[in-house]
């Protein structure tokens, strides 16, 4: 057990067991990963969010997932990616089954603020987007792709600040024709090349996600509002037009893609400055680079940080997760170890 001395208290139903120096303030959300509420370190009056993950060997998947997001967030510091600032467990090592994660403390979400009736000017979807970008040529350069960005995932305090954060999904890669598999990620935000089972992808599925985002804050709207793969793939040609064959190139292997494609109904597309009229020529340009079906064809960065070496197996039995994960946790307890 970790040396802090320990308290209790309940937010939605759930205890939670933390460092004592962590007083509650309020819930902040739930799901199928436990619960998140607000605290207040006395130690340094700095306000923190928890995140409780609850059973955490009952579920491979969702322990591997907490693996990835420890290893990531121990590894990388940015200003527009979230902190982990610590790590509590509540039991041994062999027989800890909660792990509560310990952030700095954002106000609301992209999701919220697109939700709002406050006008979003286009000096904040510029500011926004910057910081985005930010953070996600950071993140490339140190090999890590994020594989689900959606407003969600991106956190915003009242300075608009912007920070990237959940990287449960997240895996590391080689270069674009890295072999990649387990991808799950919000429909709305899927690139075409995963939409259609294409396993060879890289960086530019993160920037296809950017381009819907961007699409969402100009629109306060998401632009492929897909209600299943079929009809997200329809909505996507409907608005950018049927890809040509030059399009598919980088599918031209993946036959059964093809005919699934050329089976769709035609469409010569939209022209993006008649869905957003108001909006500056120079952002639909941005925006339309970064909508291109062919990933090699997107708009990219430039690496400019040491790559990280992720290697997590969801198929490695839950001994050597355990083994992992309390390790993790040793990073911010050094006394421990």
């Amino acid at each position: 057990m970790m040396s802090n001395q320990k308290h209790m208290f309940s937010i939605w139903r759930s205890l939670f067991e933390v460092d004592s120096k962590y007083v509650p303030i309020n819930a902040l959300g739930k799901g199928s990963y436990g619960v998140v509420c607000s605290c207040v370190n006395t130690e340094t009056n700095e306000k923190v969010a928890i995140k409780k993950i609850n059973n955490i060997f009952e579920n491979q998947f969702n322990a591997s997932r907490t693996l990835r997001e420890l290893i990531i967030l121990r590894s990388v510091r940015h200003e527009n990616v979230i902190a982990l600032m610590g790590v509590m467990v509540t039991s041994t090592k062999s027989s800890f089954k909660e792990v509560y994660l310990v952030y700095e403390l954002m106000g609301c979400d992209l999701h919220q603020i697109s939700r709002s009736p406050h006008p979003l000017s286009n000096d904040h979807c510029n500011f926004f987007l910057f910081q985005l970008l930010r953070g996600l040529k950071y993140l490339h350069s140190a090999n890590i792709l994020h594989r689900d960005l959606k407003p969600e995932n991106l956190l915003v305090n009242a300075n608009c600040d912007l920070k990237i954060c959940d990287f449960g999904l997240s895996r590391t890669f080689k270069d674009e024709g890295g072999f990649m598999t387990e991808y799950v990620v919000t429909r709305w935000y899927r690139a075409l090349e995963l939409l259609l089972h294409n396993d060879n992808y890289g960086a530019s599925v993160d920037v296809w996600s950017v381009g819907c985002i961007f699409a969402k804050m100009l629109g306060r709207k998401p632009l492929f509002r897909g209600t299943s793969s079929l009809n997200q793939l329809q909505l996507i040609i409907n608005i950018l037009g049927s890809p040509t064959k030059s399009d598919l190139e980088f599918m031209v292997y993946n036959v059964r893609a093809l005919l699934y494609l050329h089976s769709m109904r035609y469409s010569r597309g939209v022209h993006l400055v008649a869905l957003y009229p108001h909006v500056d020529r120079l952002a639909l340009d941005l925006l339309q680079n970064m909508l291109v079906f062919d990933p090699k064809k997107r708009i990219t960065d430039i690496p400019a940080h040491k790559p990280l070496d992720l290697d997590v197996d969801s198929h490695i039995g839950e001994a050597k997760l355990r083994e992992l994960i309390w390790n993790e946790t040793l990073f911010y307890h050094p006394q421990v170890a």
